[in-house]
């Protein structure tokens, strides 16, 4: 593509993107964010095109202010455009305390409008011919240096939100439903971030479950409420902590100690280390 964006991960920068992003009278916004490894979603990339410039914001930049983005986020007289918006609007909520007025949903729309296959990049293809490539769509965000083929990724991810937002618009006011559909971007604009809970049953969803003895289903309920609790504290998605399968096969031993819980199937040398005592303790409960 085009190299039309701005990486902004300094004040000078963030200061250009500011006077521009207040300028406009109409922004499209993305997020890039980590729900992959995080136990709590991390906010690693916020576009904000504004027509002359897309701007890639890094939140994870030292020393950038980006409270300004709340006035512009709640200013009626500003049109926000989003795709399937409702995680983004979360995310940014959550981390920034921001409001919202005076948005269109892409998806959103093209969904009263009939459509079943809601993908951007399906929507672009239909309505502008556009083909979006997604192959860096699972890329390690939330590490720096992000490269030239990330930012140029997600840059396209609001390049063409402008165009598809005319041509939606268009068709929802040749239809009737823009009334309807600003219902629906209104109700967009009040989803809240609810922390995750702990699935109080989920142990007896794990492989493996109904072979275990009444005590080692006990067992399990508690290391997959420790994993939780700890995935909670190290903001470590509790799969990465440690895998079912080694929750399944510590509770599954009858003998318990920091000797026996490594192995094969069992903790790694550094899961031991960092986390053998904890485990241990919660095998040991009566």
């Amino acid at each position: 593509m085009k190299r039309n964006w701005t990486f902004v991960n300094t004040p000078v920068k963030l200061a250009k993107a500011e006077k521009s992003i207040r300028s406009a009278p109409v922004i499209a916004l993305d997020t890039e964010y980590d729900s992959f490894r995080y136990f709590r979603d991390k906010l690693c990339l916020l576009q904000v095109q504004t027509g002359e410039m897309i701007w890639l914001i890094d939140p994870l930049a030292e020393g950038l202010d980006l409270s300004f983005l709340g006035d512009v986020l709640i200013d009626p007289d500003v049109l926000k455009i989003f795709h399937a918006g409702d995680n983004d609007i979360r995310i940014l909520k959550r981390d920034y305390a921001f409001a919202f007025r005076n948005i269109f949903d892409t998806h959103r729309a093209a969904s009263l409008l009939g459509f079943r296959q809601l993908a951007l990049s399906t929507l672009l293809e239909t309505y502008l011919g556009v083909i979006l490539e997604k192959k860096m769509q699972c890329s390690r965000w939330d590490i720096r240096p992000l490269s030239e083929e990330q930012l140029d990724y997600a840059a396209l991810d609001t390049a063409h939100l402008h165009d598809l937002y005319r041509k939606l618009d268009a068709e929802l006011h040749e239809k009737g439903m823009e009334k309807e559909a600003k219902r629906l971007f209104v109700g967009l604009t009040a989803v809240a971030w609810r922390p995750k809970a702990l699935d109080r049953l989920g142990h007896r969803k794990l492989p493996g479950y109904a072979q275990l003895t009444s005590e080692q289903k006990e067992r399990l309920r508690l290391l997959c409420r420790w994993r939780f609790e700890k995935a909670k504290e190290i903001n470590r998605a509790c799969f990465m902590l440690l895998p079912d399968p080694q929750l399944v096969a510590l509770a599954r031993l009858k003998a318990a100690s920091l000797q026996t819980m490594t192995g094969r199937g069992l903790l790694s040398a550094d899961s031991l280390n960092r986390f053998g005592p904890e485990i241990l303790k919660v095998l040991q409960q009566d």
